[in-house]
């Protein structure tokens, strides 16, 4: 096996669906802010996502109204200049 091939920070990290509160565990070199303990009793940083395969209508079948407008304020209120 290569030496050094991974990144040095690749860890487990919980990804966490906003919509419906799913939340996974897998490993990622993904910079966050934010932990969460987990099921084991043990904290792991967080990624919040917007979507993920438990709310996504392709994979679930059914159809979810998407309120952009408030799509769009969120990312103007996440991303605005402090």
């Amino acid at each position: 096996m290569k030496k050094d091939l991974h990144p040095s920070n690749y860890r487990l990290v919980v990804f966490k669906d906003m919509s419906n509160d799913y939340s996974f565990i897998t490993k990622s070199c993904i910079d966050t802010r934010e932990t969460i303990k987990w099921e084991d009793g043990n904290d792991y940083p967080l990624v919040k996502l917007e979507i993920s395969h438990t709310s996504h209508p392709f994979y679930t079948g059914k159809m979810k109204l998407v309120d952009t407008a408030g799509r769009i304020d969120k990312f103007r209120s996440r991303y605005a200049k402090k």
